[in-house]
């Protein structure tokens, strides 16, 4: 990827098949709905783990805009801060655009935190019937010319066999061929756990 505001440290993108909930990470995204309910899928998974705190604090923050994430605090999670990105409206459908864009914001708050770990979901491609290795390639993308402050690591944290070779194929496909990024561009590191 590149170097961190001139620091010299990498940016490594990791892809594990496992409980996004259970995770020693900064911070763990939800893939939300717009009204910020946390119904099945990951954020049922994160509720269920981390209390139902996580979703009373959500919903005091929404709705928010599709596109754009909020963040609670990780309550009994292992990781301090849930963001919230918004994935979905209420028709529970998602789009291209409005992955790279929940990416995106999700990517930016967590170097607002000060985190060094983040870690994502496979976004809309639960209820919201994405197809799984498009996700991957959008989201991988969207990593790749994100430009850290405080970010390290990023883990796309997905189930089983078919989820993993997706999201490790875009990953080994964005460090082979990198987006074009603005100046200071550098490495990234893969880790497929």
């Amino acid at each position: 990827m590149h170097d961190a505001a001139g620091s010299g440290a990498r940016l490594s993108l990791d892809v594990v098949d496992g409980d996004i909930a259970a995770l020693a990470v900064d911070a763990v995204v939800n893939a939300a709905n717009d009204h910020l309910w946390m119904g099945s899928g990951v954020a049922g998974a994160l509720k269920r783990a981390g209390g139902e705190e996580i979703e009373r604090e959500a919903l005091a923050k929404g709705p928010i805009p599709v596109g754009t994430a909020v963040v609670t605090r990780g309550h009994r999670l292992p990781a301090p801060w849930v963001i919230h990105a918004a994935v979905m409206g209420q028709d529970l459908r998602t789009d291209e655009d409005l992955i790279r864009r929940a990416t995106r914001e999700s990517l930016e708050i967590a170097d607002r935190l000060g985190c060094a770990s983040l870690a994502l979901p496979a976004f809309g491609t639960g209820v919201g019937g994405f197809p799984l290795a498009e996700c991957a390639a959008h989201m991988a993308d969207v990593a790749a010319r994100h430009e850290p402050r405080s970010l390290r690591r990023i883990v796309f944290a997905v189930r089983g066999e078919e989820a993993r070779v997706a999201f490790a194929v875009a990953v080994a496909a964005v460090i082979a061929d990198p987006p074009r990024r603005r100046e200071g561009a550098g490495e990234v590191d893969l880790h497929d756990d």
